[in-house]
């Protein structure tokens, strides 16, 4: 299920406080990295990454590949990094916003 724009915001505001634990370098997106970020998705649920100057991807590029191979959803790109989220199905621990809508 997609992020709502509601639910990107609260994403974007937890992500603020932290830290930067994936840092993609010039060996590009191998499986322990995939590895280590489905790890740290079901730890955390909100990870942020980024990516090194001698890399050959862009912060765009390497966000879409690891969404791509971790089933996460992209939540924010700016400059060189970027935040990915996965919701943990057993143990959630971040509660997002329902989007009222209009009727």
């Amino acid at each position: 299920m997609p992020l709502t724009s509601k639910q990107r915001s609260q994403l974007r505001a937890l992500a603020a406080a932290e830290d930067t634990i994936v840092q993609v370098g010039k060996s590009g997106i191998t499986d322990n990295l995939i590895a280590s970020v489905n790890a740290a998705l079901k730890a955390r649920e909100l990870i942020k990454g980024r990516v090194l100057e001698n890399s050959m991807l862009s912060a765009r590029e390497a966000c879409d590949a690891l969404c791509e191979a971790c089933r996460a959803e992209a939540v924010q790109v700016i400059g060189t990094r970027f935040v990915l989220y996965k919701r943990n199905e057993k143990d959630p621990r971040i509660v997002l916003v329902k989007d009222r809508k209009k009727a």
